[in-house]
């Protein structure tokens, strides 16, 4: 072999598999789209039965039966909506205003006792503290159905049945609501702000509708909200202590006008779908108006 033929050869070059980590976008891209399609299924499931109530409200009796039951047929809703506030000289106004006066007046009351009773138990150290908290936490597993027959018997011994106050006065406790401002408490007011304020020579009443209250904004928004909504929508309590027609809520009375088919024969599912579809637009609203409340109290851990 030659001078030359020795300094062109060259050594072979072995290829090197070079071993990549895999890409952690990529690894949660899969996660990311099922948790997306869970999501949009679930979105689904929850807002079918509100557009079916939608498209039926705008339909008059014939195309409820005989039409595509998901798609419009006609657009009958203003004449739907005439024959629901005159309907029995107007009912079904009184029974908006029974239902806004029960969750309206009972949950604020409500929300403001629990708010009380939740900062009570968690900045105030007494004897029985522990218990107490501990009943109200027992409480939660006693259905809410098993304590509407001893109501009705209470309410009827002191000459309250078919009165809003038999309606007003179980609004104003509800054990899970105190547990919610209990923790809400312990979460946002801290112990030296309290001691600061008593130094400064407030009371405790002072300290609690200037200070607490307004600390509690968020959580106070949320119980109201969730009284709200379980107080408008409740069915079996007014059932059983409202009488005459003109003290009932609107599940009341949209109920009494779905058996009315079946009593007189004349049917009246197209009003009952109409004020459905009223009965949920209050509580739309109460979820939009409240929104930047929740907001506050998701971003409250991460300022901190």
């Amino acid at each position: 072999m030659t001078l030359t033929e020795q300094t062109t050869e060259r050594p072979e070059v072995r290829s090197v598999r070079r071993l990549t980590r895999p890409d952690p976008a990529s690894r949660g891209r899969g996660g990311q789209r099922f948790l997306l399609v869970g999501l949009v299924l679930a979105s689904a499931y929850s807002l079918f039965p509100v557009w079916w109530l939608i498209v039926a409200a705008t339909k008059d009796r014939t195309a409820l039966y005989q039409s595509n039951g998901l798609w419009f047929s006609g657009w009958h809703l203003w004449d739907n909506l005439q024959q629901v506030f005159t309907y029995q000289d107007g009912i079904f106004l009184r029974w908006t205003a029974n239902s806004f006066l029960y969750a309206g007046v009972g949950s604020l009351g409500g929300t403001l006792i629990a708010l009380a009773t939740g900062y009570g138990l968690a900045r105030f150290d007494f004897p029985g503290r522990n218990a107490i908290f501990a009943c109200v936490v027992g409480s939660f597993l006693i259905p809410i159905a098993l304590l509407t027959l001893p109501l009705y018997l209470l309410f009827s011994a002191i000459g309250m049945v078919d009165t809003p106050w038999a309606m007003l006065i179980p609004c104003l406790i509800n054990p899970f609501s105190v547990y919610l401002a209990k923790v809400y408490t312990e979460a946002t007011i801290p112990y030296e702000l309290l001691e600061a304020a008593r130094i400064d020579g407030a009371g405790e009443l002072r300290i609690f509708f200037s200070i607490v209250l307004r600390m509690m904004t968020t959580g106070g928004a949320t119980v109201f909200l969730l009284a709200f909504v379980n107080t408008w929508n409740a069915f079996f309590l007014p059932l059983t202590v409202l009488r005459g027609k003109e003290n009932w809520t609107l599940n009341l009375g949209l109920y009494n006008w779905t058996g009315t088919r079946l009593e007189s024969g004349i049917d009246l599912t197209g009003l009952v779908l109409t004020g459905a579809l009223l009965s949920i637009v209050p509580m739309a609203i109460m979820m939009v108006a409240m929104r930047r409340y929740w907001r506050s109290g998701v971003t409250l851990g991460a300022l901190k």
